[in-house]
């Protein structure tokens, strides 16, 4: 059987990239995963030559109106479109279609939360795309939904979920994540401007008001189960003139007698099975620019004991690990394939 897979919002940066990653697919290059239509409103009737100089194979495909008659009758489904534009598509397409939608709208539990962050209905909860989480990988392989996490709660997530599920750390959680502009998409705007970026840096979204707030808060009510309620999350962007990358730290209270030896072992066994998660050696701190173009999650944890604090650093880059490289691995999942397939796991260096 082939696998026809179509790609909404291709020309966008996660569009792009998940063209990147399907081209270097296994299942690409033996034919058993064809790519079909590819959509952008904005850009239809342009060819990819034009929009996607990056993705020469694909040089000399015509963009599609996003309209779900397009859509139908592809085998899988990626959504890399604005927040909003998900959910009327998706009850147009088939149950058997497998949709990764990479928008927010099926990330929340609490319709409240919806409400107050992107101020229309909430369309309802998918299962949420980062495998990594107890029991995620179960609720992919068995759904054709998937709501693929944002990617600041991916970086926040995989720092925090070890120590909090364990109780070395409370949940009272403060992020902090610097990034670079590709985060905030293709559009026009002139705060992302490169005489407005270049050297220089600057927190936006803050006071709990970006959007990934309540979701990595969602996050770490998960994991830290009967400790649910006591969970209190602080997250701070910061705006970085790079074109890829976030670098996130998270800090929380320790638990008396917590020393680094022990965070350490904490996370070495939580995530000694995964293999897109690397707790890296002692006193070797993630950089951004050695997780460009790949899946990886670069870890490090240690115990501020002057402090009583957990200090737990990652890097992912946004675009993959944060976004395409996420939707590809919950697909592998979703299709049986192994959920390495695709996925670069190798930097670029210098």
């Amino acid at each position: 059987m082939t696998l026809k897979v179509a790609v909404a919002g291709a020309t966008g940066y996660a569009g792009g990239e998940i063209l990147r990653l399907l081209l270097g697919h296994p299942a690409y290059q033996s034919g058993e995963l064809v790519i079909g239509a590819l959509t952008a409103n904005a850009n239809s009737g342009q060819t990819g030559a034009a929009l996607l100089p990056h993705v020469p194979q694909l040089a000399d495909r015509v963009m599609e109106k996003t309209d779900p008659a397009v859509l139908a009758g592809h085998d899988v489904v990626f959504l890399g479109l604005p927040h909003g534009y998900s959910a009327d598509i998706a009850k147009k397409l088939p149950e058997s279609t497998l949709i990764l939608d990479c928008a927010a709208d099926f990330r929340l539990e609490n319709p409240a939360d919806w409400v107050e962050y992107y101020g229309n209905d909430h369309a309802g909860t998918w299962p949420y795309g980062i495998p990594e989480m107890p029991g995620h990988r179960e609720r992919i392989a068995a759904s054709r939904r998937v709501a693929i996490p944002g990617c600041f709660p991916t970086g926040a997530t995989l720092a925090a979920m070890p120590a909090i599920q364990a109780g070395i750390a409370r949940p009272d959680v403060n992020v902090v994540s610097v990034t670079g502009v590709s985060g905030a998409g293709k559009k026009a705007r002139v705060s992302l401007l490169g005489s407005e970026t270049m050297g220089s840096l600057k927190a936006y979204g803050t006071g709990g008001r970006h959007r990934h707030t309540p979701e990595i808060a969602q996050n770490i009510a998960e994991v830290a189960g009967a400790r649910a309620g006591d969970v209190k999350v602080s997250f701070t962007p910061v705006l970085a003139p790079l074109p890829r990358g976030i670098l996130t730290t998270v800090t929380a209270p320790l638990e008396e007698g917590v020393d680094t030896a022990r965070a350490r072992q904490v996370y070495l066994d939580f995530y000694a099975s995964e293999q897109f998660v690397w707790v890296m050696p002692e006193g070797i701190q993630p950089q951004t620019k050695n997780v460009v173009g790949t899946n990886m999650c670069h870890l490090q944890v240690e115990a501020d004991e002057r402090s009583g604090k957990l200090l737990v650093t990652t890097a992912i880059d946004n675009l993959t690990k944060g976004t395409a490289g996420a939707a590809v691995q919950c697909m592998n999942i979703a299709l049986g394939f192994d959920e390495t397939a695709g996925l670069p796991t190798v930097g670029v260096a210098p």
